[in-house]
């Protein structure tokens, strides 16, 4: 479904992907392992191809977001992570039964990628105009969102939830590798000029994006002190 001129919204396996429609593709997350069938009929259906992906961006490491990232990255298909999330990937069974955390856990079932360009805070894609990455440790220690300032639209990955209500609330703490960063790293997103949520779950939210993210900071405690999320 197209959310946006030229930006579609893909059902994959365990997450929705995020399609650029450029001279050449853009993917933000890539679902679970063996989700490129949906995908490539998707893109069928819109006269495009796999073979059009230039690069795939993972908001996180968590496996419905970066699994199906190996099937999908064939040829020359640059992947894109943040080094926190990617190094953490690197860990087995044995790994998880010496030091057991949900984190650990999730990244021994998820395919690794065999290697991926490195997301730092700030950098800017040659997408949309300028795609930004904002690191929002927290959900996992390398979340990052990613902001195309020239249209207002924020895609926040598994960072923030909706309500079926229609309700925008921090990410949920059963998944999160650490809740408090998590909801601190929201005061970054405050500082943005957002029209449209784009999340991984849930429907977009269309407007109000920044009323959104600035009520969530009050909701928070509005005392997260500047600094608080490291840059990265």
């Amino acid at each position: 479904m197209e959310i946006w001129p030229g930006v579609h919204a893909v059902q994959l396996l365990g997450a929705q992907g995020h399609v650029f429609f450029e001279p050449r593709l853009t993917l933000i997350d890539a679902g679970l392992r063996g989700s490129g069938h949906l995908l490539k009929r998707y893109l069928a259906r819109h006269g495009r191809s796999l073979s059009e992906i230039d690069r795939i961006i993972c908001t996180h490491g968590h496996p419905d977001h970066a699994g199906g990232v190996r099937e999908l990255a064939t040829g020359d298909v640059e992947v894109l992570m943040h080094p926190a999330d990617f190094d953490g990937l690197h860990v087995d069974v044995r790994d998880v039964l010496r030091r057991p955390t949900r984190g650990r856990l999730f990244a021994s079932v998820t395919p690794t990628p065999d290697a991926a360009t490195p997301l730092i805070h700030g950098g800017v894609l040659p997408v949309a105009g300028g795609l930004e990455v904002i690191h929002t440790p927290g959900h996992t220690p390398g979340s990052i969102c990613l902001y195309a300032r020239r249209d207002r639209l924020l895609f926040v990955g598994d960072v923030l939830q909706r309500r079926r209500s229609g309700e925008v609330i921090f990410a949920s703490s059963l998944y999160s590798d650490d809740i408090v960063a998590s909801r601190a790293s929201v005061q970054r997103l405050a500082a943005l000029d957002v029209e449209m949520i784009v999340f991984s779950h849930y429907p977009p939210v269309r407007e109000r994006g920044t009323e959104i993210l600035a009520d969530l900071v009050r909701r928070a405690g509005g005392g997260v002190r500047s600094g608080t999320v490291e840059e990265r």
